[in-house]
């Protein structure tokens, strides 16, 4: 686990499963139908038991880079916001989409007043973007969020393998030496 203090918000970046993470909220790297899914849609729709599909499905649909937010069930979390990446096309949009789902994810946590939010590497899965710049994408999202967030204390991306744990790492690291600049 490495963490820094980021303009009094904490950022940190653990390896595990975001299913079993004890923050109020998590972000559930959605599809645009919010149906169960692979990757961590599935995860999520699986350890949160079917009243999370059926509230998704009450809400029927959520747009690229957009977010909503549902209860948790039977998550640790109380509650999932879901966001949908862009697929990867090498499309201009694709980054601003990516950034949006990020700025608006912490958007919708300060609005439901959630003081702790756990993201997974949005996209860089079975959606296909680059991690390295997906992880640039995260990182710079977040901290240009944080001035404007007012009840979000804790930020942390939950990353499944070494390889993004990694890349992630080396992301922070660059904004805390920027940051003491």
């Amino acid at each position: 686990m490495y963490g820094i203090d980021y303009k009094n918000v904490v950022i940190k970046i653990v390896k595990g499963d975001i299913t079993e993470q004890n923050t109020d909220a998590v972000v559930n790297a959605a599809n645009k139908r919010l149906s169960p899914g692979g990757g961590v849609a599935g995860a999520i729709h699986s350890a949160a038991g079917s009243g999370l599909w059926a509230e998704c499905k009450k809400i029927g649909h959520c747009k690229t880079g957009e977010a909503i937010i549902t209860k948790g069930y039977k998550l640790p979390a109380k509650w999932v916001i879901h966001t949908v990446g862009p697929v990867w096309a090498k499309r201009n949009e694709d980054s601003k989409l990516l950034y949006d789902c990020y700025v608006n994810s912490l958007s919708v946590a300060d609005q439901q007043e959630i003081k702790s939010i756990s993201f997974p590497a949005i996209s860089t899965g079975a959606f296909g973007y680059p991690l390295e710049e997906g992880a640039e994408i995260a990182v710079n999202a977040v901290s240009d969020k944080i001035p404007s967030l007012s009840s979000v204390q804790l930020i942390q991306f939950v990353l499944y393998d070494d390889k993004t744990y990694n890349i992630f790492e080396e992301k922070l690291k660059n904004l805390e030496e920027e940051e003491k600049i």
